[in-house]
């Protein structure tokens, strides 16, 4: 016998029972961008590997250890590890960008080579939004504004918290870093390994340690709020002024950083404690240097990316996808000669005439018992039983299978008017 074939570690199969809560947030989140005029656009799944290099960095832990890299006859590509830079190279490649306004955002599957672990996966689903061509603060208040709302659709909005910074102009930013390199060289025995190799590659990610040794000696380092440059402390002002306005808490974390040097001002993460260690949900920002970088012009802009199994998952832990059922609505039971063609155009009647509703049609034989205990395993609401008498009689038998309703006998040419009225 042969040995059975696997998925890859950290790369999960999504069953037929899990899918409808992944349709539903889907579902949620196209309803909410589209409230908000956002515009859908759909990237590759893999991008020359020189475009997150340049984007993130070659001496960051994703493109060092964690992207999956190889050769296609001589050209480097790489299995996207996030969509920020495939949507900004899109723009430049496209002419979508300069000297104009656009709200746009994607899903889809992005990929690193990391240890799977809950809520951190190798191949992972992300909803991400993007926004280019506004500076002012009014945009960075309007990508909360709208995650806020799917938290309100999704019912979780209890259970997460916005956290907010500042990390100031990239001159402000690389002063500050001077101080903060400066403040750990001098207790650099109090540092995990981690942190000293952050502290030489890519400083400001020594803030969100989560060695308790490290934050208690973070309680006396300089603080980034003290060397935020003029303008981008009216731009916080702002920003605060925008969610006050429209009545959604946070708080200020001082140590809320984004380890990507394009990242300026604005920085925020949605958090739970819901989920254990792997606590955001959402992170977002301003990155007002990324298009020139990648070789546009300079072009404002401020999005966010949220991991879709963490709120799948987000979910679960709070009950609140147990109403998302994958169920059908009908099922049709064939009893006797002749049924099954007539019972096949009955069902594809009620699919061209009926069709918000589920209807499942019976293949494969069997008597009445197996085809009603089928109809039961479907979860239909209701069974469309179609055998000799019925057809001599020009109708058909519903019976509820909740039980709820008597049994009742429907002519066929009433079944279109007549089954809505049972949902």
């Amino acid at each position: 016998m042969a040995k059975k074939i696997q998925a890859i570690r950290g790369m999960n199969d999504t069953l037929p029972e899990q899918t409808p809560v992944w349709q539903k947030l889907e579902s949620l989140l196209r309803q909410v961008v589209s409230s908000y005029g956002y515009s859908e656009i759909r990237m590759p799944i893999v991008e020359t590997t020189n475009l997150f290099k340049r984007s993130i960095g070659e001496v960051t832990d994703i493109v060092e250890k964690e992207m999956y890299t190889f050769d296609d006859n001589g050209d480097s590509l790489t299995l996207r590890p996030e969509g920020t830079a495939s949507c900004v190279r899109a723009g430049n490649e496209h002419g979508l960008l300069y000297n104009q306004e656009r709200r746009m955002w994607y899903i889809g599957p992005m990929f690193r080579h990391e240890r799977p672990q809950k809520g951190r996966y190798r191949q992972f689903h992300q909803f991400g939004l993007e926004t280019f061509g506004i500076a002012t603060a009014d945009i960075d208040a309007e990508v909360i504004l709208l995650s806020a709302r799917l938290w309100k659709a999704l019912g979780i909005e209890q259970h997460v918290e916005l956290q907010l910074n500042s990390l100031g102009s990239n001159e402000a930013r690389a002063l500050y870093k001077e101080a903060l390199v400066e403040f750990l060289s001098r207790h650099v025995d109090k540092l995990d390994e981690d942190s000293k190799r952050r502290m030489t590659t890519n400083p400001l990610r020594v803030l969100d340690s989560k060695n308790p040794q490290v934050q208690e000696l973070l309680v006396d380092a300089p603080k980034l709020s003290e060397h935020l440059d003029d303008e981008s402390v009216e731009h916080f002002a702002q920003l605060q002024k925008y969610l006050d306005a429209a009545g959604i808490k946070y708080v200020i974390n001082e140590r809320l950083v984004r380890g990507l040097d394009y990242y300026n001002r604005t920085v925020f993460e949605w958090v739970t404690s819901s989920l254990g260690a792997q606590g955001t949900i959402c992170a977002g920002g301003r990155y007002d240097g990324l298009v020139e970088q990648l070789g546009g012009k300079a072009t404002p802009a401020v999005g966010f990316a949220m991991g879709l199994e963490r709120i799948v998952l987000m979910l679960e832990e709070l009950k609140l996808n147990d109403d998302v059922k994958s169920d059908v609505d009908l099922y049709s039971v064939l009893v006797g000669e002749g049924t099954d063609i007539e019972g096949f155009r009955i069902s594809e009647m009620i699919r061209t005439e009926l069709p918000h509703l589920k209807m499942m049609h019976h293949c494969g034989g069997g008597n009445f018992k197996k085809q009603m205990k089928r109809a039961d395993k479907s979860g239909a609401r209701l069974a469309l039983i179609i055998g000799e008498s019925e057809l001599e009689s020009g109708c058909v038998t519903i019976k509820d299978l909740q039980g709820k309703i008597e049994q009742q006998s429907i002519a066929i040419d009433s079944l279109v008017k007549v089954l809505p009225t049972y949902f």
